[in-house]
């Protein structure tokens, strides 16, 4: 075997044990996002260490219920990630409350970058995702109850008694994303266009510019 032949090898190997060999973790303690950085490389910059306090890593804003009252779908969701919580900047988690009015809806919306795991805080929900094959896995959870949503999936949570409902949810992304589907296909900015709208769903333009009244957000 020519001497070319045996480096181009050595050479390779070399490259996938070193690839197999890299730390997949943070390569310093922490990185507490700068949110006012312009620099975005798929999440934000480091702030100087020198400049990281406790109160980076701390927020209170699950402690109380929301007024989910004074939404249009009866639920309210109060958000602790990387945006109100800078320390959790690379670290991959992130928590949410959600409130339910009686009646109260967190209608179907998916996450992009996290599973979802919820806890009941109170009272009882309707819960369910769609898989890929348009199958619901649907289930009535109560306080206490544990209920998994799979990333990317359509899920939704539905308080169907006469008294609030509270959820604790967590995330294994530091800012999940949420994607409302009615909300995202008929109040999206620019517009989808009405034709796109009336043939996925087979209803007329008066349909579509009704629906995109309502949904759009109040001024």
């Amino acid at each position: 075997m020519a001497t070319s032949s045996l480096v181009t090898i050595f050479s390779f190997l070399f490259l996938v044990s070193s690839n197999l060999a890299a730390d997949p973790d943070m390569l310093q303690d922490i990185c507490v996002a700068d949110l006012n950085a312009g620099v975005r490389v798929n999440g934000f910059a480091c702030k100087p260490a020198a400049n990281v306090t406790e109160a980076d890593f701390f927020f209170q804003g699950l402690a109380k219920p929301g007024a989910a009252t004074n939404t249009t779908m009866g639920s309210l969701v109060t958000a602790a990630n990387v945006e109100k919580i800078p320390g959790l900047n690379t670290l991959g988690v992130s928590m949410s409350r959600v409130d339910y009015a009686p009646g109260g809806l967190n209608p179907p919306h998916t996450h992009p970058r996290a599973t979802e795991i919820v806890f009941v805080l109170e009272g009882t929900l309707d819960v369910g995702f769609i898989t890929t094959a348009n199958k619901l896995i649907a289930k009535t959870i109560t306080k206490g109850d544990v209920f998994v949503f799979p990333r990317g999936l359509v899920h939704f949570q539905k308080n169907n008694a006469d008294v609030p409902a509270a959820a604790l949810a967590a995330f294994n992304s530091q800012l999940p994303g949420t994607q409302s589907l009615a909300a995202t296909l008929f109040a999206a900015t620019p517009s989808v266009p009405d034709h796109v709208l009336t043939k996925a769903f087979q209803i007329g333009t008066k349909e579509v510019e009704k629906i995109k009244s309502r949904l759009q957000p109040k001024k």
